[in-house]
């Protein structure tokens, strides 16, 4: 029995609602030490230079002082916490879908009391790309190996040394940055003979040498500490907690599959090497431990510093391996119980902030790094009418809306309007962007050339959003659309990820091809949200206007206009 988040059976229930008391049952963590690093590069590139109450570090100089805006008076900015879900689908939120057979009622008060957006979309349709982008606000197809989804001890970093990434521009405002979670960027782990090790699998993970730092990870990105996996946590051979750039635990045998849940939301847990502090089950209650752990502990020692925690969860990640205390909890079978559990950590994260009295002094968004995956859809589809891509076609790869429309929930009191929603068009490229208005930042030409701020949205002042986004499905440029207003390119044929004809899954979802020969598919979405016909042939115009468009981004290497700040 939980206080405050009741669970009692297969119900879900707030408790007296009152005072918002919680008494959460789960363990406290253990202290963990975090390595510290500064990044190389970009230290106070482009931003205007204001002193903190924090430490910069530029080579034979502190700087120390206090956040001062140009016309001399002191400015605070907010504290950002950004959670990216796993996986998580536009229709596995009530507030975005009335039918869900799960209840999320903490993310329903987050859009209650924020903004909802309902046109917000990944950068890619699966994980390491988009993460790259939201990181960098740069869409992934631009760059090496940028289709690429890491596994295991796969590397290197997607990240350039020289490229500006969010935390890096936070860190140069004053911020102290965390990284808790799910990376997924990749990094570089290194052998006995100190050889990198650059593979997925089973024998690369067994190369590794524990004794040497890790490269190329959080830390060397922007993020002064970091606790998390290097790739999905229950599904890639590494089953193992790093701790800023180390494995303090590092895996002591071959998992045992055998202990673990069995159905058919269990798939994609490969036998890997696993530390014996690694429960598979209790992933996001660990990674909920740690972030609760650096809210308190920076504001019990740094209060009149802003942070940026980064939290990346496991749910709803197959294999679906809710907590022990979740398990039933929904109608829903186990993959309705992750969703709640999902929901849950969101609600504790938030209530901390409420403990600490900082929530309103709190920048929090809420979204998904790509669609609902293959299986998850189906099975909820057969066992529990529960669509978690609805209202739209496709799922996790496919470059159809359900492969890459997500959930994206802002809250920020005083500065964000409660209760609105917003159909501008928007992608997580954009974050970086926005973030940089928020706190002053000038970013110079060569970052986030896919990132536009969409402050102005957030705040309801400007109703339009982006000019156009492109989305990139499960490769590199083979597989990328467009979208402009209510037109939508598909510069392929197919889903752009997944195969349905013939699939076992999937092919009950197959809609006929009406013109197999066309090279390119062309939707109207304000009469065709379901992307049924492909009007490619009949408006040959407007299809020519998109694949210009397309093309001159690609050329150009941008999709945003360039900035007048100049590059270093």
């Amino acid at each position: 029995m939980m206080v405050g988040n009741k669970i009692a059976g297969n119900k879900s229930e707030k408790g007296d609602g009152q005072d918002g008391s919680w008494n959460p049952e789960h363990r406290l963590p253990d202290t963990v030490m975090f390595s510290k690093r500064f990044p190389s590069g970009n230290v106070l590139v482009g931003g205007k230079i204001r002193a903190s109450l924090c430490l910069f570090f530029l080579p034979g100089l502190w700087l120390v002082g206090v956040c001062v805006g140009g016309d001399g008076v002191e400015k605070k900015y907010p504290n950002v916490v950004l959670i990216l879900a796993d996986d998580l689908g536009y229709g596995d939120v009530k507030c975005y879908n009335a039918e869900s057979k799960v209840e999320t009622p903490h993310l329903d008060q987050l859009a209650r009391e924020g903004l909802r957006m309902t046109d917000a979309h990944s950068p890619c349709t699966v994980c390491t790309p988009t993460r790259y982008s939201l990181m960098t606000g740069q869409f992934a197809f631009r760059v090496p190996r940028g289709g690429t989804v890491f596994t295991g001890a796969g590397g290197p970093s997607l990240i350039s040394p020289d490229r500006l990434t969010l935390p890096e521009m936070l860190l140069q405002r004053g911020y102290t940055t965390a990284c808790i979670g799910k990376w997924h960027i990749g990094m570089t782990f290194f052998d006995s003979e100190g050889k990198a090790i650059h593979q997925g699998g089973l024998d690369a993970v067994k190369r590794i040498d524990y004794q040497r730092a890790i490269q190329g990870g959080p830390l060397d990105h922007g993020f002064e500490k970091f606790f998390g996996t290097a790739c999905c946590p229950t599904t890639d051979w590494l089953y193992a907690y790093i701790e800023g750039d180390r494995i303090n635990h590092p895996p002591t045998q071959i998992l045992d599959r055998g202990p673990l849940p069995d159905h058919p939301y269990a798939n994609d847990n490969r036998p890997g090497v696993v530390a014996d502090n690694f429960d598979l089950e209790e992933v996001d209650v660990r990674f909920l431990d740690e972030s609760q752990t650096f809210i308190r502990e920076h504001v019990a020692e740094n209060p009149d510093q802003p942070f940026f925690l980064y939290h990346c969860t496991q749910a709803v990640h197959l294999p679906s391996f809710p907590g022990r205390k979740f398990k039933g909890k929904t109608d829903a079978g186990p993959h309705g119980d992750f969703i709640f559990e999902l929901d849950w950590v969101v609600g504790e994260l938030m209530q901390t902030l409420e403990d600490e009295g900082i929530a309103d002094e709190t920048l929090v968004i809420f979204t998904s790094d790509n669609g609902p995956e293959v299986s998850s859809v189906y099975h909820m589809r057969e066992d529990h009418q529960h669509d978690g891509a609805r209202p739209w076609r496709g799922v996790k790869r496919d470059n159809w809306e359900g492969g890459h429309r997500v959930p994206f929930l802002v809250r920020w009191p005083g500065e964000i309007p409660a209760g609105t929603e917003s159909s501008a068009l928007t992608c997580l490229t954009d974050v970086l962007a926005t973030l940089a208005e928020i706190v002053d930042f000038d970013l110079p030409d060569s970052s986030a050339e896919d990132g536009q701020s969409m402050l102005p949205v957030w705040r309801g002042e400007q109703v339009q959003g982006r000019s156009y986004v492109i989305h990139q499905g499960f490769g590199g440029t083979r597989y990328l659309a467009i979208r402009r207003g209510d037109w939508k390119l598909l510069a392929h044929q197919g889903s752009g990820g997944n195969r349905y004809a013939g699939h076992r899954l999937l092919e009950k979802y197959r809609l006929p091809d009406q013109d197999p020969n066309l090279p390119a598919q062309l939707y109207d979405l304000r009469s065709d949200s379901g992307e049924t016909k492909n009007l490619y042939r009949e408006k040959t115009a407007k299809a020519k206007e998109l694949e210009q468009l397309l093309r001159r981004s690609m050329e150009e290497g941008r999709s945003v206009p360039r900035r007048e700040v100049p590059s270093p």
